[in-house]
């Protein structure tokens, strides 16, 4: 199997979560795997989640998310590990995409057009996403609106395909046996990144 270059994203505040077991999992797996594999926890990283001006005004970028965007440039398959908050990703990651996935980088609307270029293509992505909510019951009842959001209306709108979307839930009720298990899927999915 060929090795890939893969970027990791934790986008909990807390590396001490589920969350970051999960993506300290798959960093370590897809390493011993021999993917070059590398991890950025967005909570101990200082930057302004907020895109101030929207895309009228440019805002600078912090060092921190400069090197995020290099590694996204970089990578060949990108992982983002979050909560489901509120029926989608916590604001610290969706500040990452507001701040980093911007005109020009990510995408670019075609002159006089309503269609786009996608920049980011020839990449591809796995979220793995824990929920309180049990999964069947985010997808029927719910119809997944943050995975919707993360897959079609962010990644694949800027050309990063196939998406896939792992559920792990319900985490309130879930025993350590069973959070041993969805660890265990996880370090699968890394070693056939």
């Amino acid at each position: 199997m060929p090795t890939r270059n893969i970027l990791i994203i934790l986008g909990h505040p807390d590396a001490d979560s589920f969350c970051g077991a999960m993506a300290d999992a798959y960093l370590q797996s897809a390493l011993a795997a021999g993917h070059s594999a590398r991890l950025f926890r967005l909570g101990e990283m200082t930057f302004d989640p907020v895109l101030r001006h929207g895309y009228r005004q440019r805002q600078e970028l912090e060092p921190c998310l400069l090197e995020i965007r290099e590694a996204i440039s970089a990578a060949q398959h990108l992982v983002f590990v979050y909560p489901i908050w509120w029926g989608g990703p916590p604001a610290l990651l969706k500040g990452l995409f507001d701040r980093v996935f911007l005109p020009g980088y990510a995408f670019r609307y075609r002159q006089g057009s309503q269609f786009w270029d996608r920049l980011l293509s020839g990449r591809s992505a796995h979220a793995l996403v824990s929920m309180d909510t049990p999964p069947w019951y985010f997808r029927l009842v719910y119809r997944m609106p943050g995975h919707n959001q993360m897959k079609r209306t962010i990644l694949e709108f800027c050309g990063i395909k196939p998406v896939k979307i792992s559920s792990f839930g319900p985490l309130r009720f879930s025993t350590q046996q069973q959070r041993e298990r969805w660890l265990d899927q996880v370090r699968a999915f890394a070693r056939k990144a």
